[in-house]
């Protein structure tokens, strides 16, 4: 297998997490991985972030990566703070080459038949559908997956706890992208490590 495939196949869901203060990124990592979730995505969207997913590898068997990858200076900026993956909300050239010359993992975000043959170009098959409950939902999914066999994804986008499994059903998807697993503000450990017991329990 590939190195992002080995990833996706870890959990059936990947948390998307949003950390405003680098103090709650040992408790998120912690929680999350004590409930079997241990590949923790770290969004670039808060000034905290890139610190926190450095704190977040303090955590024994976390594999923590940052997602809202937009470009090759943020591929840098998340590489150097320790980032064993990366995720991007959609493809471009620039960044794709960027992602594919560094050898990190990659899992990139597509939306239509035209992204998905961009990444082939690439030489990826491992694609994040995102937005996914606006882009089509599964519906969508599907009928993108058919004339692209080889490839595999990750929805994110719109995912509860009780539509996953349906998306989990679908060969093609190896694992969910969702937020719903933490909750904003203090963390609170026994809910965080309960929600992610109920997402790992998704996967059997």
């Amino acid at each position: 297998m590939k190195p992002i495939e080995t990833i996706m196949r870890t959990a059936p869901v990947i948390p998307v997490l949003v950390i405003d203060d680098v103090a709650h990124a040992l408790p998120v990592a912690r929680a999350l991985v004590a409930g079997g979730l241990r590949v923790l995505e770290v969004t670039l969207r808060t000034p905290a972030a890139l610190e926190a997913l450095t704190a977040m590898k303090a955590i024994e068997g976390a594999i923590v990566g940052a997602g809202t990858v937009t470009n090759p200076d943020d591929l840098k900026a998340a590489v150097d703070a320790g980032a064993e993956f990366i995720v991007s909300p959609g493809l471009t050239d620039r960044l794709g080459s960027a992602a594919v010359a560094s050898g990190i993992p990659f899992l990139p975000g597509i939306a239509s038949a035209g992204d998905i043959m961009r990444g082939l170009d690439l030489g990826l098959t491992h694609f994040k559908f995102f937005p996914a409950s606006t882009s089509g939902g599964l519906p969508a999914l599907k009928a993108l997956a058919a004339p692209f066999h080889q490839c595999r994804f990750c929805p994110t986008g719109g995912i509860s706890a009780a539509s996953a499994g349906e998306w989990l059903a679908f060969d093609p998807v190896l694992c969910v992208g969702g937020s719903w697993v933490v909750n904003k503000g203090v963390p609170d450990e026994a809910a965080i490590e309960a929600a992610a017991r109920e997402a790992f329990a998704l996967g059997r």
